[in-house]
């Protein structure tokens, strides 16, 4: 299928004024931490106003240290399922400020409580680092239910994209650990970095996360050891991990997304291991459609559909 038009736009659109490269296009990291800050904050204004208030600013202790996060709490009476949730960004960029508009609209259509918490990114802090955070807040929200306005009974990971890899993680850890979690959603998901999909060339240039970037993320993630063995780890690539008994999940993907396939195969793989998967797969859009909807109606329907997916499990 065709790229969604709205979509298209703003890529030719960036295409004209020379920013098609790819956010790693300048080769600093702090230029791509400001292009992606740049990029989310103008779509995080054009968001649709939601009843969700103002976040609640808390740090979650761990082991490293405090991990800032925000705990959102929808409009409706509670108590309600709670949700953590993970940015993206390749492991190097993103934070809880630049996604703060998406979290609302997740907050609003989930009717849930949702802890958006930071990790630590890479270059600076490689491999185990930002999954160590991730279980450790997740963790921390788990024991902190009630707490929090939440069931004890109804408790959900997310995130998008490296997010998503955490996500995927942390339900494989909390599987291992006995500790409940009702169901994971994972937006666009890198899932096997050590596998190169037909979707990494064919869709690795002028849509926003360009091959160069993903090759420069995996490398800055897995630090002075080589990508293949560096990121060999189930904690970096949850595919590799054991898939049986895991929480019910909602996996969704862009159709001109390099890393489509990635997030397609673990979809299957976790249905060929018996867990119960709902599996959307969105053909018109890139990746990073999470932020896009305020301009793209495919990207909103998208992020709607997903979150009432998961709703529905949590149910």
């Amino acid at each position: 299928m065709s790229l969604d038009p709205p979509i298209a736009a703003l890529l030719d659109q960036m295409q004209a004024n020379g920013a098609a490269g790819g956010l790693m296009a300048s080769g600093s990291i702090d230029d791509a931490r400001a292009l992606m800050g740049q990029m989310l904050g103008g779509l995080a204004m054009a968001e649709a106003r939601t009843d969700v208030g103002e976040p609640t600013q808390i740090q979650i202790p761990s082991d490293a240290g405090p991990i800032d996060a925000r705990v959102y709490r929808p409009a409706s009476e509670g108590p309600h399922a709670t949700l953590a949730f993970f940015h993206g960004g390749g492991f190097a960029l993103g934070d809880i400020a630049s996604y703060d508009g998406q979290v609302k609209a997740i907050t609003q259509t989930l009717d849930a409580v949702v802890v958006s918490s930071e990790y630590r990114l890479a270059p600076e802090n490689p491999f185990p680092a930002a999954v160590e955070d991730a279980i450790a807040a997740a963790t921390w929200v788990g024991e902190h239910l009630a707490e929090l306005g939440g069931r004890e009974d109804r408790f959900a990971v997310a995130g998008d994209s490296a997010g998503g890899n955490l996500a995927a993680v942390v339900a494989q850890q909390r599987r291992d650990a006995g500790l409940p979690l009702t169901a994971q959603l994972l937006f666009y998901p890198i899932t096997d970095p050590g596998t190169k999909h037909p979707s990494l060339e064919e869709h690795g240039e002028g849509k926003l996360l360009t091959l160069t970037d993903m090759q420069w993320f995996e490398q800055a993630y897995a630090g002075d050891q080589d990508i293949e063995t560096g990121l060999s780890d189930p904690r970096a690539s949850p595919a590799l991990g054991n898939l049986e008994g895991l929480a019910p999940a909602v996996i969704t993907t862009g159709g001109h997304d390099p890393l489509r396939d990635d997030g397609n195969a673990y979809a299957a793989k976790l249905q060929a291991a018996g867990v119960q998967v709902v599996h959307q797969e969105n053909p018109s859009l890139i990746h990073g459609w999470l932020a896009l909807a305020p301009l793209s109606p495919a990207a909103a329907q998208a992020r709607t559909e997903a979150v009432l997916a998961l709703k529905e499990l949590l149910a």
